[in-house]
């Protein structure tokens, strides 16, 4: 993967490749860097070497874990199997293999702003789901696909509690693995990004 290294987010503008950088400017005091400097191509190849630790919450099942699942190169198989139990069906009670691109997604965003100081645990709001647990979804009108990539273990719908929809899902998709959806809900906790590991696209629900 040819990724071009990342500078320091402050104080100067990160502007992505190709781009001139303008003169220095006094800028208006009310002016912050835009949330879009949250880019993932311009991680530098070191990222994606070092060990993956992923910190989860489940607020369903009240369940918090930090595993170390991948060093040396390879997935570390006992902190696998834990991560698929952690992204179980609650509801349905049934686990099932999760697709490890989608781990290396919710590891990449975690790191990522980890290097900005934020290093709150991703919350599961859902991640695998039964074929009946996904028709139950639908019968009470909470979205979810027919053919929803929860049920083969490529999606799940996260939240980070110091980034807000926009942000977060701009996050994601910065790394081009797969589909995002935004689902902004008002309230104290807000909404929730989908985020799976099939084709590229984006939708709002």
């Amino acid at each position: 993967m040819r990724l071009s290294a990342l500078g320091a987010l402050a104080p100067t503008l990160i502007l992505p490749a190709g781009v001139a950088q303008a003169a220095p400017q006094a800028a208006p005091a009310d002016l912050t860097p835009p949330p879009d400097l949250f880019d993932a191509q311009l991680l530098d190849l070191d990222f994606w070497v070092k060990p993956r630790t992923l910190s989860v919450t489940r607020p369903q099942s009240g369940e918090r874990a930090t595993v170390l699942y991948w060093k040396d190169g390879q997935m570390i198989d006992s902190a696998y199997e834990q991560l698929c139990h952690l992204l179980r069906d609650v509801n349905g009670r049934a686990t099932a293999p999760i697709d490890p691109k989608l781990l290396e997604m919710l590891w990449g965003t975690q790191a990522f702003i980890a290097r900005y100081g934020m290093t709150q645990p991703l919350e599961i709001l859902s991640g695998y789901r039964t074929p009946a647990s996904n028709a139950r979804l639908q019968e009470q009108g909470i979205p979810a696909a027919r053919k929803s990539l929860h049920m083969s273990g490529k999606a799940a719908d996260i939240r980070i509690s110091s980034l807000n929809e926009e942000v977060l899902g701009g996050l994601i998709r910065s790394f081009r693995q797969g589909g995002v959806g935004y689902y902004y809900r008002s309230g104290p906790k807000g909404g929730w990004i989908h985020a799976d590991t099939g084709l590229n696209r984006t939708w709002k629900g």
